[in-house]
């Protein structure tokens, strides 16, 4: 696969509470990946949460860390379980103990996606046990040990540590919510956290709701423990909300989501440790 399937950016030192990931946008597709592939890239793309991570820059800017996938979900999901396997793709399947059956896994869209609606099957065959290892030792709990050790360094600097977990979603209905907050039902941020992100959100007009249909994935359930001061919380912003019609390059409201995404990081910021900061104003 390749050297550096994630990235971080921002200072060494946490400067705010606020840690950014951004799981899905990753595009480095491996020439390995492509071969195995029965159906072309552009098929393969429809996993990424597309550019989402030119939208943080706003808030990296401002002093936020940002930890950023580059190689794509085709190849791993990082916002699964890593026992979140449909076994009918790996050769020899995992032992039943270490799998983690869902909706998910059922769905095509495990730790490796499977398959797409309307496109099937994604791979010629089957991962072998020992490639699906190490995309897990590589990249998986290397990207997740990342985002705890930096959690943990906000945490002793400022008491209190925040992870937004930043996704994007296929075009809603007209009239629905362009933006979806998810805390898995109550579980992962604390009320007044959540309560900061929703008004930073309306107040620069963007309707936004909770849960529905996104309640958030593995990413912010492992790592979010609101009784230990460590709060996470997914971020989901309606692709049609910032790319163009084609939904492959930005739109007009490219920037105005870059905002958005700089203001709800000032405004959690401004939760834990004080007034918001001039993040918000961006």
């Amino acid at each position: 696969m390749t050297d550096a399937p994630f990235y971080r950016i921002g200072p060494e030192r946490p400067v705010l509470p606020v840690i950014l990931s951004v799981p899905h946008a990753g595009r480095d597709y491996p020439p390995a990946l492509i071969d195995a592939a029965r159906v072309p890239v552009s098929v393969l793309e429809a996993l990424e949460d597309r550019l989402v991570d030119r939208l943080i820059w706003r808030a990296v800017a401002a002093g936020a860390t940002a930890f950023v996938a580059t190689l794509p979900r085709a190849a791993i999901d990082l916002n699964r379980d890593e026992r979140e396997i449909d076994p009918a793709m790996v050769a020899p399947p995992p032992p039943a103990h270490a799998l983690l059956p869902t909706a998910r896994t059922r769905g095509g869209l495990g730790l490796v996606p499977a398959r797409l609606a309307g496109a099937g099957a994604l791979w010629r065959g089957r991962i072998s046990r020992e490639e699906l290892k190490r995309r897990v030792e590589t990249v998986h709990r290397p990207f997740h040990g990342a985002l705890a050790s930096a959690l943990a360094a906000a945490k002793q600097q400022f008491g209190a540590a925040i992870l937004l977990d930043c996704h994007s979603m296929p075009p809603r209905p007209q009239g629905e919510a362009k933006v979806i907050f998810g805390d898995r039902h109550g579980r992962t941020i604390s009320p007044t956290l959540l309560e900061a992100a929703l008004g930073a959100t309306r107040a620069l007009g963007f309707a936004a709701a909770c849960n529905e249909p996104y309640a958030g994935g593995h990413v912010i359930e492992r790592h979010g423990k609101p009784a230990a001061q460590v709060h996470a919380l997914q971020l989901e912003v309606d692709r049609s909300a910032y790319l163009d019609p084609g939904l492959r390059d930005p739109g007009p409201g490219f920037d105005s989501v870059a905002r958005l995404i700089a203001a709800v990081v000032g405004a959690l910021n401004g939760a834990v440790i004080g007034p918001p900061t001039a993040i918000a104003a961006e």
